[in-house]
């Protein structure tokens, strides 16, 4: 695999999925370098004791707003994976200029770095809420995935390439409703927004795979999409905890019914495989040949959590709940 002895950077890598990343990277891919940037001392320092200070690792801390420590951190790296954002919907709605400085220009000054120095490729990591978004938090992902995108002609001669991969939730993570489900049941009454909502969910190691295969399978301009689970929400309630007495409080700003993961508009230039998607960019050298064994949807195709031909019935939902819980008591 190509990631193989290369030097590999993770930018907000001290957070779920960046610890899942350096588990997997470490243990199957021998690189030369891992290095960790993110803002959080106190993380990286409990990340170095958690892999006993692994020789490959290395930490910088930094911040993606920051380009001049984005040019010092980029330096002989050979892939990237951008998983640092802002990502709490109601911290962007209440904090939106924060929100915009992290996510978009902190995704320029990745891609001005990484083509600057020739970095091979660069992975982004987006959201749900980034196709058709009515929050704050989503539509700065949207265009984060644009600039992304268009980094693959930005770079020119450059060998730079980008590509992104778009999923729902990940069960267990900060914020999520399986945890708060977890923790509110032992008071006896949980709040739930809405009865109708639906979402999507993906576990933290299917996350970080599909992200470390997307580097095999890129050719650059690509937003890849797994085909992963949805349910509704008084069916996690059911299934966390049944007998407690739910509470509607109503839909919070910024929050949808249903998720989106590919839109109608989307759906025109997807191609779909056996266990996911390819959103193909409007590029013109993006021709047919780069096919290669994928079918276009169907017209007027669209992929939400409310339409998911997959949906995890009540023991679907607790076996995933135990695959994060571990049978412990998470409080």
């Amino acid at each position: 695999m190509a990631l193989e002895g290369s030097t590999i950077l993770i930018t907000g890598g001290t957070g779920s999925l960046g610890q899942k990343l350096t588990e997997i990277i470490l243990a199957n891919y021998n690189p030369k370098r891992l290095i960790i940037l993110s803002r959080d001392e106190l993380k990286q320092y409990e990340m170095c004791q958690r892999f006993n200070d692994h020789q490959a690792l290395r930490f910088f801390l930094g911040d993606v707003r920051d380009r001049d420590r984005l040019y010092r951190a980029f330096d002989g790296v050979d892939y990237i994976i951008h998983a640092a954002a802002l990502k709490q919907v109601p911290a962007a709605e209440y904090n939106p200029f924060e929100a915009i400085k992290t996510n978009i220009y902190g995704a320029k000054n990745v891609i001005d770095a990484a083509v600057d120095w020739g970095v091979k490729k660069v992975v982004a990591l987006s959201t749900d809420k980034a196709a058709n978004p009515i929050n704050l938090y989503g539509a700065t992902k949207l265009c984060s995935d644009k600039l992304f995108i268009s980094g693959n002609t930005y770079a020119g001669s450059k060998p730079t390439r980008f590509s992104v991969v778009r999923y729902g939730n990940v069960v267990g993570s900060r914020g999520s409703v399986i945890p708060y489900f977890l923790q509110s049941r032992k008071s006896g009454v949980v709040t739930v927004t809405d009865k109708r909502m639906t979402r999507f969910w993906i576990t933290l190691d299917q996350g970080a795979r599909m992200v470390l295969d997307s580097f095999e399978r890129m050719k650059g301009g690509e937003i890849f999409v797994p085909k992963i689970p949805s349910t509704g929400i008084m069916d996690v309630v059911e299934a966390i905890a049944p007998d407690c007495e739910v509470k509607l409080i109503g839909i919070r700003p910024g929050e949808k019914l249903h998720e989106v993961l590919i839109s109608e508009d989307d759906g025109r230039l997807t191609l779909e495989y056996d266990d996911y998607f390819v959103i193909q960019p409007q590029f013109p050298w993006w021709g047919q040949e780069r096919k290669e064994g994928g079918v276009p949807v169907r017209d007027g195709f669209t992929y939400t959590s409310d339409n998911n031909k997959v949906k995890l019935d009540i023991k679907g939902i607790q076996d995933l709940v135990e695959t994060w819980h571990g049978g412990g008591d998470h409080d």
